[in-house]
């Protein structure tokens, strides 16, 4: 089973202001809760350690995650690959009249089982927690 989420978030400031947030990819992976660790391997690469509360894991995963395209200033599409999940994320910025939109796309497709249900369960949280960190990277 697959997870999917979509969710747009609507800021009141410039479009370059909010890539500088997402165009790191520490920055978007430490709000995500199950990330306890997070190491850069390359210029576009870097590993996720996730701590997924189930009980078929009882360890730390690495997950190989790699910025497969990039469009300087409005868009980033990242994959991540382990032997539990593999994880694909989307972040578009649409530039508006008072600041932009960021569009955000998730897929989660699990590779043991219950990894779906959990991410089923908290994959929307997880946004509202990237949400958050970049409306206080923006706002203090």
């Amino acid at each position: 089973m697959t997870v999917r989420v979509e969710r747009t978030f609507t800021f009141d400031v410039p479009p370059e202001r909010v890539w500088a947030f997402i165009a790191d990819p520490q920055r978007r992976a430490a709000p995500i809760s199950v990330v306890s660790e997070f190491e850069t391997t390359g210029e576009r690469t870097a590993r996720w350690h996730v701590k997924l509360p189930i009980p078929v894991v009882d360890r730390t995963i690495p997950i190989e995650t790699e910025d497969v395209e990039r469009r300087e200033g409005n868009y980033v599409r990242f994959v991540g690959k382990s032997r539990v999940m593999n994880v694909q994320g989307e972040h578009e910025l649409e530039e508006t009249e008072t600041g932009c939109l960021l569009h955000n796309r998730f897929v989660v497709d699990g590779r043991v089982p219950g990894v779906e249900r959990f991410f089923k369960r908290n994959l929307d949280e997880e946004l509202d927690n990237i949400e958050r960190a970049i409306r206080s990277d923006l706002y203090g």
